[in-house]
């Protein structure tokens, strides 16, 4: 059945559009025929700003900033360096700027371009990579060894670690989050954060209701579905 959602006019929806749910899906739902994409004009200047602090600092700066409702467009913590990122008119960067102080990075579209290609020097290794999402006020994870790299303001952490997939996901779970292994799964775990007994049940009655037949890439996020 070819299903239709939304339309070419993108604003705010009241509930839950059903497209949403293919968002990380990985296929197991649906086919994508046709997509919309909403894009944005490229901003009148950018500028990058680097702190030297620790994570803590690094973190309270950051919730800090949120709140001042900065143009604050990427914002990145690794080796104790948090860069952020402003785009924007000149007038509100320039104002940014001297609140937020700190040392301006040349040459900043190259690092972010290998933050966001994972060619960075901390992704440069084969340890098992893990996404982690959770909230941004959440201490850092110092029960989990290895090295962590936080993005979104601390809500996106990337930990190259050897720790076991259990250990990582009981973490996750006390703190409301959940954890993905990204790459180099050399221990052969399972990829994405195990599910309660309530969230499977809803998953598959959600796969049911999309795939009856279940022929939509079978067991490609979870055995039972």
């Amino acid at each position: 059945e070819q299903l239709k959602f939304g339309g070419q006019v993108m604003k705010n929806v009241a509930g839950y559009d059903t497209s949403r749910l293919m968002c990380g899906a990985m296929g197991t739902l649906g086919l994508l025929l046709d997509i919309s994409i909403k894009v944005l004009p490229k901003p009148e200047t950018e500028t990058t700003l680097t702190h030297q602090c620790d994570i803590t600092q690094a973190l309270d700066k950051m919730h800090q900033w949120v709140k001042q409702s900065l143009p604050i467009s990427a914002s990145c913590f690794n080796a104790n360096q948090l860069t952020v990122r402003l785009s924007g008119n000149a007038s509100s960067v320039k104002a940014a700027k001297q609140i937020m102080g700190g040392e301006t990075l040349e040459n900043d579209s190259e690092y972010w371009q290998s933050i966001k290609n994972q060619t960075h020097a901390f992704f440069n290794n084969d340890k098992p990579l893990w996404r982690l999402s959770l909230a941004s006020n959440t201490p850092p994870l110092n029960e989990l060894n290895g090295d962590t790299l936080y993005e979104w303001g601390g809500a996106l952490r990337w930990l190259s670690s050897d720790e076991s997939a259990k250990k990582i996901a009981d973490t996750l779970n006390r703190l409301g989050g959940h954890a993905t292994l990204f790459k180099n799964n050399s221990k052969n775990s399972a990829p994405f954060h195990q599910l309660s007994s309530g969230l499977l049940t809803i998953h598959k009655q959600l796969k049911t209701a999309f795939d009856p037949e279940n022929i939509l890439n079978p067991g490609r996020m979870y055995e039972a579905f």
